[in-house]
């Protein structure tokens, strides 16, 4: 109907919770300086913030039995064709090079010794990479995602992950993206589809089961 809102619309249809599994994984995804410098054409306030409310977050899964990965994009050829398509589409990508402050991790969540890294060349943490035998072979059975874009790399992490055969679990405040229209866009659709949105209270109560 034309005047029902989308929850309205949803509502009975989408929006099944999943819940956690047995065996969590928590994987920060693409927190680079370039959506945290302001300047960067990749800058995103929303990122900045998530940024600060993952820091805690992490900190308090580092002190748990939670395997943690984090991803970054990073193009090895200095024409970027490791990028393909993708960087035709979304040439501010090209940005993401070895040496190019923009490809640093953001120093508030970088990965420490033991953590593993993950280098991806287009949006889904799984497209192209060892992510999904990584995890099955940990015996992983429930992603949690952190990170940025909403809209482009969560996105699409969350989508590969359930197909992937994986529990999604998203916390809303430790993701950004550039404006707010497209993130709670995709946070509705994330929730409705593919896994659960989660706020990081309710997140922090499912820790104290570790």
């Amino acid at each position: 109907m034309p005047n029902q809102s989308a929850q309205e619309n949803y509502q009975g249809v989408w929006g099944n919770r999943i819940g956690y599994g047995e065996k969590p994984a928590f994987i920060v995804i693409d927190f680079m300086q370039g959506y945290t410098t302001q300047g960067e054409p990749l800058y995103a306030k929303g990122v900045v913030d998530a940024v600060k409310q993952t820091q805690p977050v992490l900190e308090a899964v580092r002190n748990k039995d939670i395997l943690v990965i984090h991803t970054n994009i990073l193009y090895q050829h200095p024409d970027q064709l490791d990028g393909g398509i993708w960087v035709k589409k979304s040439p501010v990508m090209r940005a993401m090079t070895e040496g190019n402050p923009a490809a640093k991790f953001c120093e508030e969540v970088q990965p420490r010794e033991g953590e593993i890294v993950l280098t991806k060349n287009y949006a889904s943490a799984f497209f192209g990479t060892n992510l999904a035998s990584t995890l099955h072979s940990a015996q992983i059975d429930t992603v949690i995602l952190v990170g940025c874009s909403t809209s482009g790399c969560i996105r699409a992490t969350a989508v590969d992950a359930v197909q992937h055969g994986f529990r999604t679990i998203v916390i809303k405040e430790c993701v950004g993206d550039r404006h707010q229209a497209p993130h709670e866009a995709n946070l509705f659709d994330i929730d409705s589809k593919y896994g659960d949105v989660v706020t990081a209270d309710s997140f922090y109560e499912y820790l104290n089961q570790f």
